[in-house]
């Protein structure tokens, strides 16, 4: 998402072991709270880690079994991402006291959660063997309170204090008195007393009767805790799983009764924005991604609304509400700032608050305040909520002030970007590495830059703005429709590469064409904004082979300068690239397209235990091999697991009006090898339906069942 992946990449190529770690990466989460850790639960360096508000409580959490680490035998996260659980065994244990146990008697599972800012953990030993065993268990630990911009790879010239650990007993506090002169400490507790503690490490000597259990309870979290034990950790389990499960059943939900693979794939995608989702003051709003992005970002947090927007409208709800308590009211360089201009992302570590990095409430993001508007007028279309649409206006309005001024900065209509300083984002689309925008010769251009999709984007705020209008009551609500219009006119005489049958990238500062072949461009037919029979020729070109890999769409064509199918943004795959280049096409009536890759991206999700990663590389598919992992993506990321739903909406051809009460089917094709599928409990307004979906010959039909209320339910063939 920004430059600093540079520095993570870097650190990869160099053996230093963070692609490792975030190969291997177990992630749970709750609200601000996050931990990483190996497929043995273990933290040991890299990204591993429990952080809280941007700040690493834990670096180090270690266990070992008779001086080895155990043998794992399985490990993984529950579907509904609550738990992690490892199963492992032990390997030959030290003569003690003339006792050994061999190899393989002892089940040791190692279960944990994270509920309420804390990390709970239980592990259960359990004697299989013939002979009573004296079992020696070990864990060593350390807190660095490292900032998350220190664990992605930014140096730091100096860092705040860091007090010797203290211990008694079963506690160990760690404390750390940060530069901007607040103090941060965390808190490791037992249930049992070691039969050594120090302030790294804690030795227990159990003895284990064959046939027996032993359990010890672990807990973790910024202030003083209490001595773990049993019903504090099965309280907090259950509490942190009914917490999951509300977020889960938020909404409608999609199924297809005969395919448990593919429903399995619906759940873990439901269950990842559900985890990924905090509820806020201002309500539900889906952080990023782990690790790097658990925070609220605009873009994202806009994109991932509006993938689940058809089947729950109250991501969209909480995420305007969120944003427009967060706009811009003053103009600042370093945080790339201007009035009604909408947040890029929020942190909340040490070196945030001190203004090492911009990142602490940061705007440099073109797209963003664009996206906040369409959003609203999609939201007021899917659900008729013009009273949180009325307490949203004056922030609309201010919104499209700043596309008037500042967001317009080189003074011809269209939306352009320059960054107010150098330690913001060089490039501020949603392809923010600095190496992602050039041309055909592979030279950067000069500023400001007018990107092709957030012209786009534009477009449908504009068009939001005349519909929000007129439903209103406001006055003038032609005037958001002219600039539509003036917009889409400069688009289609500005960027259209006739000899390409394609769009520009880009306008530089000079207003030449950035002549590059991008995805950006199914951006643009996601909004609608180009004509009909340009359209179709952007989408033939987009389902060829030098932008299909056979798993998706590459963020850009093969044989463009720069392209390479290892980089971030210059050859890889994005899913939610691919999702919003699908829902382009459906919209100008290619439903067979949008199910051929909704298809691939399945056969690549399957391939990763069917959870997509922000990104994969963009290496053309072969016969019996997986897609190639990009060895720092986030796991989960939000708008990778929303892909699937927007992708399910754009080919089953499913438009919900709530203001006319009525849901439109149009021309529904499911995807390959899936003959059904069912949406539940679709509320529209006051009414609910259920809509089921069944493969007939070569065609989709609709049956419309248990519809409650007044609703219109309108099919299209």
């Amino acid at each position: 998402m920004d430059d600093a992946y540079s520095t993570q990449l870097a650190a990869a190529d160099s053996g230093t072991g963070e692609a490792d770690s975030l190969e291997r990466l177990m992630a749970l989460k709750d609200a601000d709270t996050f931990l990483v850790a190996d497929g043995w639960g273990d933290m040991a360096g890299g990204a591993d880690g429990l952080f809280d508000h941007d700040t690493r409580l834990l670096s180090r959490l270690v266990m070992t079994v008779g001086g080895a680490r155990p043998s794992r035998l399985s490990s993984g996260v529950s579907q509904d991402n609550v738990f992690f659980t490892c199963h492992s065994t032990n390997r030959p244990l030290p003569p003690m006291g003339g006792r050994s146990a061999p190899a393989g008697v002892l089940h040791i599972e190692r279960r944990r959660f994270v509920w309420d800012r804390r990390l709970f953990e239980r592990v259960r030993v359990s004697n299989h063997g013939m002979e009573d065993v004296l079992l020696p268990l070990t864990y060593e630990f350390g807190a660095d309170f490292a900032d998350i911009f220190q664990v992605r790879g930014t140096p730091r010239l100096k860092t705040g204090k860091l007090s010797p650990p203290t211990h008694d007993g079963r506690r160990v506090t760690f404390r750390y008195r940060g530069l901007d002169d607040v103090e941060r400490m965390s808190c490791l507790a037992f249930s049992e007393p070691p039969a050594r503690l120090s302030g790294g490490r804690a030795e227990f000597m159990f003895s284990l009767p064959k046939g027996r259990v032993q359990d010890l309870y672990i807990e973790c979290g910024p202030d003083a805790c209490e001595a773990p034990d049993e019903v504090r950790f099965r309280l907090s389990a259950v509490q942190a799983r009914l917490a999951m499960r509300r977020r889960r059943r938020r909404g409608a939900s999609v199924r297809g009764p005969r395919s448990p693979r593919f429903n399995d794939w619906l759940d873990q995608s439901r269950a990842d924005v559900a985890l990924l989702t905090t509820d806020l003051p201002t309500g539900p709003y889906p952080y990023a991604g782990v690790p790097w992005f658990s925070t609220p970002f605009g873009r994202d947090g806009i994109i991932t609304a509006w993938q689940m927007l058809w089947l729950d409208p109250s991501l969209a709800k909480g995420v305007l509400t969120y944003l427009a308590s967060r706009q811009a009211t003053e103009t600042s360089a370093f945080q790339d700032s201007a009035p009604g201009k909408i947040m890029h992302e929020t942190r909340g570590g040490e070196m945030s608050a001190l203004g090492e990095v911009p990142f602490g409430l940061y705007y440099g993001g073109v797209d963003t305040t664009c996206l906040f508007v369409a959003l609203a007028g999609a939201y007021a279309k899917r659900t008729g909520d013009f009273e949180t649409i009325r307490a949203l206006w004056p922030h609309l309005i201010a919104a499209t002030g700043w596309m008037t001024k500042e967001g317009d900065v080189r003074g011809d209509g269209l939306i352009s970007y320059q960054r107010g300083a150098d330690t913001g984002l060089s490039n501020q689309g949603w392809k923010d590495s600095e190496d992602s925008i050039f041309h055909t010769d592979g030279r950067f251009p000069k500023g400001p830059i007018a990107l092709l999709e957030v012209q786009g984007y534009a477009f449908a705020a504009w068009q939001a703005m005349a519909e929000l209008a007129q439903a209103l009551g406001e006055p003038d609500p032609q005037q958001w429709s002219n600039r539509a219009e003036r917009v889409r006119n400069m688009v289609e005489e500005k960027f259209w590469m006739e000899d390409q049958g394609f769009y520009a990238i880009a306008l530089d500062g000079d207003g030449e064409a950035v002549r590059s072949i991008g995805s950006n461009a199914g951006h643009l037919l996601f909004t609608g904004l180009p004509s009909r029979e340009r359209a179709l020729k952007v989408a033939r070109r987009m389902l060829g082979a030098d932008f299909r890999s056979g798993w998706g769409v590459r963020t850009l064509a093969r044989g463009q300068a720069r392209f390479n199918p290892l980089s971030y943004h210059n050859g890889s795959v994005w899913p939610h690239d691919t999702a919003m280049a699908a829902a382009g096409m459906a919209r100008y009536g290619e439903r067979r397209a949008v199910a051929l890759l909704l298809s691939e991206i399945y056969e690549a999700a399957a391939s990763f235990n069917l959870r997509l990663p922000e990104l994969f590389c963009g290496f053309e598919r072969t016969a019996g091999e997986a897609p190639i992992a990009y060895p720092v993506a986030c796991l989960p990321q939000a708008w990778a697991a929303g892909s699937v739903f927007l992708m399910l909406q754009s080919a089953l051809g499913v438009r919900i009006d709530a203001v006319a009460g009525s849901v439109e089917i149009d021309n529904p094709v499911l995807p390959v090898g899936i003959e059904r599928l069912n949406v539940t409990d679709l509320k529209v307004g006051d009414a609910t339906v259920d809509l089921s979906f069944q493969q007939v010959g070569l065609h989709t039909v609709v049956v419309p069942r248990h519809k409650a209320g007044q609703l219109a339910v309108r099919t299209i063939s």
